[in-house]
């Protein structure tokens, strides 16, 4: 069985031998439809028809059973009831066939019977290493080898699209509109149930495949490996653009949660979340998909939200606009040099202002100097033409001149060719010299919309973090609070227990002490300055306000002993006397120069704990201003969901008065990240308000709610993104006497990895890469991002450091990566010119094999060259075995781990 879990999907999608159980030549059957296609659309391997009931299908041998066939069997399409698919299986696993399309239905969609048919299925293929696709699906295409194991009526063109659904009815509406608009897939798939094979899968095959340049993928659900799902698609759009379409926006669940956090935590604002997390695009429409699609794949991308907009028609020019704003765009402001060249090309009492327009008498000559004036403005960021037919100049004439102007300019342009059949002539010339072109000026501009949200998120992601001003967290005291609440048979946390938790992740929380008589409050009060809050004590109320349970800016002792006797009156009266467990008395905190914030967390039933950060205090349902983010964070990443609210833009110099600093704020939101993920056993955490202006953030009030010891630690949710693996860090020292702190690398490494590249000596460089390997590659930003900002699930990389004051430097690298094309886990060390030969390279090595084992992987090899005589040693030392051909350069070094 091979090792490599893309090998069957590999053979399935290019297999060199076809089965079709349930092969008929009944007309209107699935089972002739697909025959018919597996056979008629240019698949060059054998074709084999398994029926029990005839002995030829379209005058082909019949075979009674896979089994009989007696050749090589990489594929079998199944079309048979759902109750004979299970030991059609077996069958199929006994044979040696890769992998199975179960096009049948009647599965878990019928209920526990047909569900108990779906696990038979999927135990007797796990048996046998065999993949399934599907059931209840319409089968797949891979039109670059003619194979069509799908009974849609519409052929796929061959294309460099890799496109995935989990629709049957809408693959069949997709082929026919493909048609029309000679768009080309590279793989056509319809998944189905996904029993077995899933997004991720499906994710890491298209993007291992050299003939796929963008992966589509419409969604009704996520599947029931969620983190898989984004641990694949985080890693394929990093490579190639991954554009989804998923049903469902409305979650009318979301409306029955009871706190603040949940409430506006919604599935589908969540899915938004992980996408942007992912680098990947979400879009509204099939049309939106396909378009995307094409516009990514074309490369160009602009540098920002700002359009430019050149139109021989007013009207249209403003609907652009209008659709450009609604987007969150902006149209660019034209350059003092542009609006001269304009002023010698245009009529006098043209509009000296954007959208350019050139007026319907414009010729192409016009048009082609209002463009390039429009590519040369450094204030645009890419250009809209919009064409509208009229006498002058003819719609390919315009088309003409346009092409000649964007022609190896780096902006993008896309067109707006008005008009239907008229200019249709104009438009396919756009197309096909790679000018996106739409039929109406608002699709253009949504796709520039998209455009740039996409690029803008993604030069995001992998932005070089700010280096941390140190963990600042005490995860042992953090939990000794929340066990304190557990022993005590309590799911929330008192208010002293929450200060605990602040502590323990430096979270400044207001000190608050808790009073369970008028005379208590009074001293505490006294103690600690007036004015005072005076806030409800209840293990049972959510929320404070509801009840009455709030009295701020209490100036004396008279009013707290007031305080405390409404507020128990109130709750009495409202909740029940019980719910009265007295008062917390704090610290006022006044002022008009700052803003409340809501910064807090909840569990998303697929993808686990959420931060969600946004304008806070008693009316935060009323604004419903949120930003939703997945843990764990970084300083980049806190900033990226400050700056997806409304919040943020009153973060600003508002009122006269100065900012408040968003880079402390920033890392308070990491540290709360590190908060939820370090402590899975909280539920929900609200710090409301958060109060934040120009001369301090303080958390106002703070509520925790855990899940009950009924839950066990296996079953509590855990981050769609792995948190970071503090627990393989750890010291050692060298050979020389050299403390080292050796840990996993963190996105803020980039540029102390940067400058141990650069301090790498040629024969060093060439050990390791196995070529001369050049610096300037070496150190693109894009490719350090990518190997310091990774995903802890796919592999693990370890920096050493010295333990010094004098400065911050990498002495060496250690990485374990698991590989999707061989399903092994390979390792590869880089160390140091100055520090070889005291020991680091075998300490890393060491904790990589150790990390192996705890991970639970089975074996770890490497790739040395025969001439690395040291790493050589050093793999002896550690007990690797050896495979080495003849005349290879490179030899594989192997350690079976379990």
């Amino acid at each position: 069985m091979s090792t490599d879990p893309n090998a069957n999907l590999r053979a399935m999608f290019a297999p060199r031998s076809v089965a079709l159980i349930g092969a008929t030549e009944r007309p209107g059957a699935v089972g002739r439809a697909l025959f018919e296609h597996l056979t008629t659309r240019g698949f060059q391997g054998p074709v084999f028809p398994v029926t029990p009931t005839h002995r030829t299908v379209f005058e082909r041998r019949a075979f009674a059973s896979i089994g009989d066939i007696g050749e090589s069997v990489d594929l079998a399409v199944v079309a048979t009831p759902a109750a004979t698919v299970p030991d059609l299986a077996r069958e199929c696993g006994r044979a040696g066939v890769k992998g199975m399309v179960v096009v049948s239905a009647g599965f878990r969609e019928t209920g526990e019977p047909g569900a108990d048919l779906e696990r038979r299925m999927l135990a007797q293929a796990q048996a046998y290493g065999m993949r399934i696709i599907g059931p209840n699906c319409l089968g797949f295409i891979s039109p670059h080898i003619g194979l069509d194991a799908t009974f849609a009526a519409a052929k796929a063109l061959p294309g460099s699209i890799g496109f995935v659904s989990q629709s049957g009815a809408l693959c069949t509406a997709i082929l026919d509109w493909a048609a029309t608009r000679n768009v080309g897939f590279s793989y056509f798939i319809s998944a189905g149930s996904m029993v077995d094979v899933d997004w991720a899968d499906y994710v890491d095959y298209l993007v291992d495949d050299p003939g796929t340049k963008s992966i589509l993928l419409y969604m009704e659900s996520v599947g029931s490996h969620p983190s898989s799902f984004v641990s694949s698609v985080r890693e394929a759009a990093s490579i190639k653009p991954v554009i989804v379409m998923k049903s469902g926006r409305t979650d009318a669940a979301a409306r029955a949660a009871a706190s603040h956090t949940g409430a506006l935590v919604g599935s589908d604002a969540v899915f938004d979340a992980v996408l942007r997390r992912c680098g990947a695009l979400r879009v509204d429409s099939i049309q939106d998909l396909f378009d995307m699609a094409e516009v990514l794949a074309r490369g160009k991308r602009p540098n920002g939200k700002r359009l430019t907009i050149v139109t021989n028609a007013g009207g249209p020019g403003i609907i652009a606009s209008d659709a450009l704003i609604a987007g969150g765009g902006r149209l660019a402001t034209l350059a003092p040099e542009s609006t001269r060249a304009l002023d010698g090309l245009l009529p006098a009492h043209w509009s000296r202002g954007n959208p350019i327009d050139i007026f319907g008498d414009a010729d192409s000559r016009r048009f082609a100097k209002a463009v390039d004036v429009a590519l040369r403005d450094p204030n645009a960021d890419a250009v809209l033409v919009i064409y509208a037919p009229q006498s002058v100049a003819s719609a390919s004439d315009v088309a003409r001149s346009v092409i000649e102007c964007a022609t190896g300019d780096a902006k993008p342009v896309l067109a707006a060719w008005m008009g239907g059949a008229g200019v249709a002539e104009g438009a396919a010339a756009l197309e096909r010299a790679g000018i996106p072109t739409y039929s109406y000026p608002e699709l253009a501009v949504a796709s520039f919309n998209y455009l740039w949200h996409y690029d803008e998120n993604f030069r995001a992601l992998y932005e070089t973090p700010a280096s941390p001003a140190g963990d600042m967290h005490d995860r042992v005291a953090a939990q000794a609070a929340i066990d304190d609440a557990l022993r005590a048979g309590r799911v929330s946390l008192t208010p002293r227990e929450c200060e605990r938790l602040a502590r323990a992740y430096a979270i400044p929380l207001v000190p608050k002490t808790e009073a369970g008589t008028a005379d208590d409050a009074v001293a505490a009060a006294n103690s600690c300055g007036y004015p005072v809050a005076v806030k409800l004590l209840s293990a049972v109320v959510t929320h404070k306000t509801d009840v009455g349970g709030v009295r701020l800016n209490v100036l004396d002792t008279g009013g707290v002993r007031d305080a405390f006797t409404s507020i128990r009156a109130s709750v009495t009266d409202r909740a029940g006397a019980s719910a009265f467990d007295g008062v917390i008395v704090e610290p006022m905190v006044t002022g008009t120069d700052g803003i409340e914030l809501l910064l807090g967390s909840a569990i998303d039933p697929q993808f686990g704990p959420m931060i969600v950060f946004g304008l806070g205090g008693t009316l935060v349902e009323v604004f419903h201003d949120r930003g939703i983010g997945l843990p764990p964070l970084n300083g980049t990443l806190a900033k990226l969901l400050m700056e997806s609210t409304r919040a943020y833009g009153a973060l600003g110099s508002t009122r006269g008065h100065a900012p408040v600093d968003v880079d402390t704020l920033a890392a308070l939101i990491v540290r709360f990240a590190n908060l939820v993920t370090d402590c899975p056993r909280i539920r929900e955490i609200d710090v409301n308000p958060l109060y934040a202006s120009w001369q301090r953030i303080v958390a106002l009030d703070m509520r925790v709610m855990l899940h009950d010891l009924s839950v066990p630690d296996g079953a509590l949710s855990k981050p769609a993104i792995r948190s970071y693996p503090a627990q393989y860090a750890g010291e050692w020292t060298m050979s020389d006497g050299t403390q080292l702190q050796i840990r996993p690398i963190r996105a803020e490494d980039e540029p102390l990895v940067r400058e141990f590249q650069r301090s790498l000596s040629e024969d060093t460089v060439y050990m390791r890469f196995a070529n001369a390997e050049r610096l300037e590659g070496r150190i693109a930003h894009a490719r350090l991002a990518r190997s310091c900002l990774i995903d802890y699930g796919r592999e693990i990389a370890l920096v050493a450091e010295p333990k010094t004051e004098d400065g911050r430097r990498i002495l060496g690298i250690g990485n374990l990566v698991r590989t999707r094309r061989s399903g092994r886990t390979e390792f590869a060390l880089l160390v140091a010119d100055d520090v070889q030969h005291h020991g680091l390279g075998t300490e890393l090595l060491r904790r990589l094999v150790e990390i192996g084992r705890a991970e639970g992987m089975s074996e770890i090899v490497g790739y040395v060259l025969e001439s690395n005589h040291a790493m050589l040693a050093i793999c002896n030392k550690l007990g690797f075995s050896w495979n080495h051909r003849q005349g290879d350069v490179m030899a594989e070094a192997r350690l079976r781990l379990s």
